[in-house]
């Protein structure tokens, strides 16, 4: 055999999936000391009190530190971590939530219901790219609810800089089912035939391009079916052709964790990881979620958003929020919200000038606010970029 031949890794066979390699990985625990930013850690999930942490990502070695731990948990250890009182400021929640609950109430109207990943159309209300929605029904309001320092720090750990915000908006009606056990995004979104075709090397690739998260709108009893969660399943790198067996999905189903949540509370975890939505087996609760699939700056989206359209929109929001806002949130909307990589592009009208890379979206805002631009300015400006970015 050549070096090369015993480098390779090949392609997985679902077939060959070893169940018992499986709950080994799944065994372990997650010991306190390992996690010493967490506050507690339950069902080997790391729990993190962002009242009491807030302050440290306003200092960038104490930023880095606590990122460096949530990237160590999420990428070689459980897998899934919950920032307690992700929001300071619950009311900026109550405030998206009236929002989504017309967007709600307007799109069932016109549509009747609407597909959904791995639950029947109708079966819940699902909100699409409720990231831009938000932002076109009112800025000051996506200002103040995505620039959330604790979540752009958790997004950066994960992903880098640069990365892009897509989310959906999701409320389970009590009587809700629950999912399937499955991954996410890239690999996960394919059918197992098509996932077989990618070499092994690709599978482990799709579990760091992307980063899936929840924010609770409301409080989330066991009762009312917060996501499902399988510690340390991300590990095992044929998962993305094994989830579909029906042993593993018997498996998860017997071994399972789940944490209650309270609102304000945000939940982020490895797509890798196996997961499914609970059952809301409660009276009474309308379990609202806002779900954060966030992508690396060398990835694709899922969903496609009008960015230039959703940046002349903020400008204005974070000129009159300017004074309310540390700078660490002011990116963090800007983050949110504005193309933050400059590729791809149409090098012959938009090449780079003092730098390696065209300046972004992200760039021009900032350098927009930092100068005192007007809406109009921007908003000109915003526009010829994207004519020179254009094939």
């Amino acid at each position: 055999m050549t070096q090369a031949e015993a480098g390779y890794v090949g392609y997985y066979d679902r077939n060959a999936c070893d169940l018992d390699e499986f709950r080994t990985l799944t065994s372990q625990s997650l010991a306190p000391e390992a996690v010493p930013h967490a506050v507690e850690v339950q069902k080997n999930i790391p729990l993190y009190d962002m009242t009491a942490l807030r302050d440290r990502l306003e200092t960038p070695a104490a930023r880095k530190a606590l990122m460096a731990e949530w990237a160590w948990v999420l990428g070689q250890s459980a897998g899934v971590l919950v920032l307690k009182s992700a929001y300071a400021d619950k009311t900026v929640l109550d405030e998206a939530t009236r929002i989504f609950d017309e967007i709600i109430a307007q799109e069932r109207e016109a549509s009747g219901g609407k597909g959904d990943h791995f639950a029947a159309a109708g079966a819940n209300d699902r909100i699409w790219n409720s990231a831009q929605k938000l932002c076109e029904r009112n800025p000051d309001v996506f200002v103040r609810y995505f620039g959330n320092t604790p979540i752009a720090a958790v997004c950066e750990a994960w992903l880098g800089p640069n990365y892009q915000m897509t989310a959906q908006v999701n409320q389970v009606r009590p009587g809700g089912t629950a999912q399937q056990a499955h991954r996410d995004y890239h690999l996960g979104f394919q059918t197992e035939d098509i996932a077989a075709e990618y070499p092994a090397h690709i599978h482990h690739l799709s579990a760091v391009l992307t980063l899936q998260g929840g924010i609770a709108h409301t409080n989330m009893p066991v009762e009312s079916g917060p996501t499902k969660l399988l510690p340390f399943s991300q590990l095992f790198t044929s998962g993305y052709v094994a989830w579909r067996r029906e042993d593993f999905r018997e498996y998860f189903e017997g071994n399972y964790v789940q944490l209650p949540l309270q609102k304000g509370d945000a939940v982020f975890f490895n797509p890798a990881l196996f997961h499914a939505a609970g059952a809301n087996t409660s009276a009474d609760i309308l379990r609202m979620a806002n779900l954060l699939q966030v992508s690396c700056a060398f990835g694709r989206a899922m969903e496609s958003l009008d960015r230039a359209a959703m940046s002349a929109l903020l400008y204005p929001a974070l000129v009159r929020l300017k004074d309310q806002l540390s700078a660490g949130e002011i990116r963090a909307a800007i983050a949110a919200a504005a193309e933050g990589y400059s590729f791809p592009t149409n090098l012959d009208r938009d090449p780079p000038v003092g730098g390696l890379a065209p300046e972004t979206q992200a760039a021009l805002l900032t350098r927009a606010l930092d100068v005192g631009w007007s809406a109009d300015q921007v908003k000109a400006e915003l526009d010829a970029q994207t004519t020179r970015r254009v094939a």
